[in-house]
């Protein structure tokens, strides 16, 4: 049996409710790693805030919305920027990614993800939250494989920029 079709979907403003919709899933998943912290509570309407940087990724040239199709199906999104969260030069950093839950563990997110940076070689920095485990490893080895044999620097930060993992390599071209 082979996995579904991952196809990424490059977006306008008008798949901007997806995304704002895909967001309040995201940020629920999210949720169980901020027990103990401000963050996270449920406004009066029943939803998460809004995301504060969405009018940027409409208006800016070095911001890529996607949405992750599996079989033709919305499946998550990514969202690519150039911040670095580590302090240094970067072309590329993944600012959200998120696959619904029926399609991880199935190969959608690893595809999608090597789908995002196998389209954008340069110098990469993905930062993942100390809290998120699971995503560490993940993103641990999506970097490795994207790195075709390259190295990869794992850079742990506690400060202002992050608290957590960095995972800095080339892509090549």
């Amino acid at each position: 049996m082979t996995g579904p079709k991952v196809e990424l979907e490059f977006c306008g403003v008008e798949k901007r409710p997806t995304f704002e919709n895909l967001f309040q899933l995201y940020v629920h998943d999210f949720t169980e790693l901020w027990h103990g912290l401000p963050r996270g509570e449920l406004g009066e309407d029943g939803l998460w805030p809004a995301y504060d940087d969405w009018d940027s990724y409409w208006t800016q040239a070095d911001r890529t919305p996607m949405l992750i199709r599996a079989d033709g199906h919305v499946a998550g999104f990514a969202l690519v920027n150039t911040f670095a969260h580590s302090g240094l030069p970067t072309d590329y950093s993944i600012a959200e990614f998120f696959v619904a839950r029926k399609h991880r563990r199935s190969g959608v997110g690893q595809t999608a993800a090597l789908a995002v940076i196998g389209a954008r070689p340069g110098q990469w920095d993905i930062a993942v939250s100390r809290r998120n485990v699971g995503a560490q490893h993940f993103w641990r080895r999506i970097a490795a494989l994207a790195a075709d044999g390259g190295p990869v620097d794992e850079l742990d930060r506690d400060d202002d920029l992050w608290n957590g993992l960095i995972f800095r390599f080339r892509a090549p071209g």
